[in-house]
């Protein structure tokens, strides 16, 4: 950015970045009454996440490291949870499928705004069987099926209605017919080897509990905010 964009920013009409500021106050948390499994504290947190009405509460970032070491964000979304970890499906030939090929370190966040909490969580992405994938395909709207097989995810393309194009092709090769699961799509799981859970507190001193996973077991620390 030059010296002229970040002048521009700072103009009356210009949001003054530096005064956005929240209290957090709705809540603690305390690791003499945290659970020593974090994926029953997730599960607490999401279950609340879901009986506030948060909008995608199962949505989450998911960050890998491509080629030279740079790093790619995006949103997922969370579609299963279990020992295995944290599951989510994408096409393999997108750019997280093939910077998951090359290298299978990758980490989470969600983040929880109305609830003042965030979670992030590290570890190694897994890809899941693929029946599971078929099964959940299955259970996809048929809009949802159509586009897995129309989009050419990351790559480049010329227009919208290259991409309109093709699902109307599809609609119509499959038309009253059952859409199969594509083999280039299918499911991934983050299993942790740390998860950490973020509450908002008054005064910027904000709870941080952060589990190591160590063979079977989880260690809890209480993380400097």
């Amino acid at each position: 950015m030059t010296s002229t964009q970040i002048t521009d920013m700072n103009a009356p009409d210009k949001p003054n970045l530096q005064d956005l500021r929240v209290s957090y106050d709705l809540d603690a948390l305390d690791e003499s009454s945290a659970p020593s499994d974090p994926f029953i504290l997730f599960h607490d947190w999401l279950h609340d996440a879901l009986q506030h009405q948060l909008p995608e509460p199962n949505a989450m970032t998911l960050a890998t490291i491509g080629q030279g070491g740079i790093p790619t964000a995006r949103i997922v979304l969370l579609k299963g949870l279990d020992d295995r970890g944290f599951h989510f499906y994408t096409n393999y030939q997108s750019r997280k499928g093939q910077e998951l090929a090359e290298n299978n370190r990758a980490a989470i966040c969600f983040l929880w705004t109305a609830r003042q909490r965030q979670v992030t969580a590290r570890g190694l992405v897994w890809k899941l069987p693929h029946d599971e994938a078929k099964s959940y395909f299955a259970a996809r709207p048929r809009s949802h099926q159509i586009g897995a097989w129309a989009s050419t995810q990351s790559q480049i393309i010329p227009d919208r209605s290259h991409l309109e194009s093709r699902a109307a092709e599809l609609e119509a090769e499959y038309a009253d017919k059952p859409i199969p699961c594509p083999p280039h799509w299918g499911g991934y799981s983050l299993v942790p080897d740390e998860i950490e859970f973020w509450q908002g507190r008054t005064s910027r001193l904000h709870d941080r509990l952060r589990y190591l996973r160590e063979g079977n077991h989880w260690t809890r620390h209480r993380v400097s905010p």
